[in-house]
């Protein structure tokens, strides 16, 4: 469905029809930028991507915006963020794998380092020359130790929120703890990870909105619902009991919504559950499964309590209409903690769920959330790598095309590109150049491919490769699969054998990206082993 836009007289001399925006253009015309990223959540966990779990404000979101049926991320949360940020490959940033766990480097260098290397701009130093406001809260995970990779340190003006990767949502401390501006911070009084960050979000919005001359991005980076699902007991216990039917049975109910929804075309062919039967489980095993998966949907419900109450504060603030929130996931559902998932027993038992070991969701649970895609957090394969994202503008997306869909691919160094464009911002000439392309024709309402050229992933041996409807996938150290997303979107088909040249042509030309992009790929030596032996892959 072609799509129009509303653009005010001074957007319109803002834009030029090659994306590039005018710097002498005046700053009211120019937008506020929200980008919101939450953490491990799947591509089904969404009321508007097919969900049972109540998310009626981000809803609300895709139903005034836009919803993105193929829109990649990196597989993991800090190469995720590392590309978001700069709109380079996680390789060319220092992050090709992780950032080091807490108090334990990596010892590699260059691509693997670890931590944000200076040969590269973030989205927030772009903004900032532009004369934008920078302001981040959440969860960071682009360096460890090393301060001058810190968020003020990399373009933000205001951050407060978690360093690390994971946190105790009620109880954060030690190397997990808690950072405003540069320093660490004790636990404010009654904290809850995901009402707190979008309290300090208000309060950066509200500052920033007493100057007028200048527009605003915002970085949103919940850690929900990262491990150790720590769900408010009311948030619990809301769903408490609505699982008790099992995973196969969810993504029946799932699958079944996301086809009426128009996501999906009934001919699709979801994948299988790769788990053991539901019926197969004892009373108290599926008992505990019920209350992990409980406090899961519980994180999210609250996510979405959250983004209403950000909605309020923006228009109280009368910044809403022209400001451009986009909100996605960082990978796809995390299959971490074993089949059966971790922890869960204290649940069953006695809530609030303030545990510090925590409870993670395990790969039958993440399966189910992954509907209708194969594998998981980590992986490329769509179910790992392909996010629901939602594009929101009042005053650029217009009525009466509420809740269209957008199915041309797009990926995470595209934020970089887009950002150039709403801002007017110019990229550096002595860094790499971003990998990205402007998602402004597709919020405009063009049907055509954003990236002509071919895009490429890799995480842990874990590599892929889309050039148009084409993709090249593989696990690590498995062989080279192929598919033809346009007739079989959830990779259950492999083509590689029936079209052996097509294939080659493809893996030559992801090695020499590979090569270029400094990736350390099975082939040419054996890091991968190196980390496993550190204990550092995850796998």
């Amino acid at each position: 469905m072609h799509r129009t836009l509303i653009w005010s007289l001074t957007l319109l001399l803002t834009l030029s029809l090659t994306h590039a925006v005018s710097a002498a253009a005046p700053e009211a015309s120019r937008p506020n930028i929200i980008i919101v990223l939450v953490d491990d959540m799947g591509f089904s966990d969404l009321g508007c991507y097919g969900s049972e779990i109540e998310t009626p404000n981000i809803d609300q979101l895709a139903q005034s915006g836009l919803r993105f049926t193929q829109f990649y991320n990196s597989g993991r949360c800090c190469p995720t963020r590392a590309s978001l940020m700069t709109g380079l490959h996680p390789h060319q940033v220092g992050i090709g794998h992780m950032t080091a766990p807490p108090g334990k480097p990596l010892g590699l260098e260059g691509a693997y380092q670890g931590y944000l290397n200076q040969n590269c701009t973030t989205i927030a130093e772009l903004l900032k020359s532009a004369g934008y406001q920078t302001l981040m809260t959440g969860k960071w995970h682009l360096a460890a130790d090393q301060q001058e990779c810190w968020p003020l340190q990399r373009g933000f003006d205001r951050y407060f929120g978690c360093i690390s990767g994971a946190i105790n949502y009620f109880k954060p401390g030690g190397d997990r703890g808690l950072t405003h501006g540069n320093k660490s911070v004790d636990v404010p009084e009654d904290f809850y990870a995901t009402d707190t960050f979008t309290d300090y979000a208000c309060e950066f919005i509200s500052d920033a909105s007493d100057n007028e001359e200048q527009p605003f991005f915002l970085y949103l980076a919940y850690n929900a619902p990262h491990w150790p699902l720590n769900a408010k007991v009311e948030d619990f216990e809301k769903y408490r009991g609505k699982y008790t039917a099992g995973w196969e049975q969810l993504m029946q109910d799932r699958f079944r919504k996301q086809v009426e929804l128009g996501l999906f075309p009934q001919e699709t062919e979801p994948a299988s559950h790769v788990g053991p039967k539901w019926d197969s489980l004892n009373d108290k095993q599926r008992d505990r499964l019920d209350a992990v998966m409980a406090a899961y949907a519980g994180c999210i419900d609250s996510i979405d309590q959250n983004i209403g109450r950000l909605i309020t504060h923006l228009k109280e603030e009368d910044e809403y209409e022209n400001t451009v929130i986009f909100f996605l996931s960082d990978n796809g559902a995390c299959q971490e903690g074993g089949v059966l998932g971790q922890g869960g027993e204290k649940m069953v038992r006695n809530p609030p769920l303030e545990t510090v070991d925590g409870v993670k969701l395990g790969l039958a649970w993440a399966n189910a959330c992954n509907t209708p895609f194969r594998l998981y957090k980590h992986y490329v394969h769509e179910g790992g790598a392909c996010t629901p994202m939602i594009a929101h503008w009042p005053a650029g997306i217009a009525k009466g095309d509420e809740g269209t869909f957008v199915r041309e691919y797009a990926y995470l160094p595209d934020f970089m590109a887009t950002c150039i464009e709403l801002s007017g911002a110019t990229y550096p000439n002595d860094k790499p150049a971003h990998s990205g392309q402007s998602m402004l024709p597709l919020l405009q309402g063009d049907e055509k491919s954003i990236h002509p050229e071919p895009i490429y992933w890799e995480h842990e041996g874990n590599a892929a490769m889309r050039m148009g409807n084409w993709k090249l996938v593989r696990e690590y150290r498995k062989p080279w699969e192929l598919y033809d997303i346009s007739q079989d979107r959830t990779e259950l088909h492999d083509l590689s054998t029936a079209n052996s040249d097509q294939k080659q042509k493809m893996v030559t030309m992801w090695e020499a990206w590979a090569t270029a992009h400094d990736v350390a790929f099975p082939e040419r030596f054996n890091m991968y082993e190196f980390l496993r032996k550190q204990g550092q892959t995850g796998k």
